[in-house]
């Protein structure tokens, strides 16, 4: 998965006052696109000197003992240095051009920069926010109100019966034809149980009661500022199907032989799959 990155070492723990290097790499994002340059025939991040003096910078996170900065201010299309462009962070995962370590790190630069950006003022009063120097949090100068990266839980299910399972397709996802098979995923709601979720989530999806709910396994995914959480569980009575379009496109039960994986095997969707095709979901 995305995060199985070693021997690479992600620390995400925040070290206030850190400063950056003329050479120090940059995580910038506009939007959900990331800052890259061509280097030498590869794709590289920037450095803060290619960005310049006047470009300020914060610390965001460390990777095998380098440190990792973001801009302040987010850089505009038009202001961007001669040979650095904007690319879109789920195109790179389709380009394969990255590395699994590079890939996480850059969506983990993407969970936060989101929290970032979207908390620029404080919900309480309004104010501008400031990065606080003792924690990762933003925090509020007038009235002291304090932020801490915002973390969603969701999750996958893989609904069986017998050695088949239910597989997906999503219907509605702007800019995105999906070609691939998925499986029963969302959100979990305020006052809800993630088993509790599991069983909302097939009941609305495809119309399916479900029992013997178990855990497998979770996954950060910073595409969604998700934490997932993967769980199998049996389908309980009426197998029948009665799938909701506004989520879904295509909603099947498959056999196990007849499943085949995503185009990479960075998601907990994909293990999961792959896992029952190979008939070792737990029981």
């Amino acid at each position: 998965m995305i995060q199985d990155i070693a021997p690479h070492k992600l620390d995400n723990h925040f070290e206030p006052g850190k400063l950056p290097m003329a050479d120090s790499p940059v995580i910038a994002f506009l939007g959900r696109e990331v800052l890259l340059k061509m280097e030498e025939g590869n794709i590289q991040l920037p450095k803060a000197k290619d960005l310049g003096p006047a470009c300020q910078l914060s610390y965001m996170i460390t990777m095998d003992g380098v440190d990792y900065f973001f801009p302040v201010e987010p850089i505009k299309k038009e202001e961007v240095p001669e040979g650095l462009t904007y690319q879109q962070a789920r195109g790179l995962r389709k380009q394969k051009v990255l590395t699994r370590d590079q890939m996480f790190l850059l969506v983990t630069g993407l969970h936060l920069n989101n929290w970032y950006s979207h908390n620029r003022f404080c919900g309480q009063c309004g104010h501008p926010t400031q990065i606080d120097d003792t924690e990762r949090a933003l925090v509020c100068p007038k009235c002291g109100n304090k932020i801490f990266p915002r973390i969603n839980p969701a999750v996958i299910v893989g609904v069986t019966n017998g050695d088949e399972l239910v597989m997906t397709k999503y219907a509605n996802r702007p800019g995105q034809t999906v070609t691939y098979y998925a499986l029963v995923a969302g959100f979990t709601e305020i006052g809800e149980t993630l088993e509790e979720t599991v069983q909302r989530e097939v009941m609305e999806e495809v119309g399916l009661k479900v029992k013997n709910i178990r855990y497998y396994k979770s996954q950060p995914w910073g595409f969604a500022d998700d934490i997932l959480a993967g769980f199998f569980c049996d389908v309980d009575g009426d197998p029948t199907i009665t799938m909701d379009r506004t989520e879904l496109k295509t909603a099947v039960w498959m056999k196990r032989e007849d499943i085949y994986g995503q185009p990479d095997d960075l998601s907990l969707t994909n293990e999961m799959m792959m896992l029952f095709h190979d008939g070792k979901e737990p029981k």
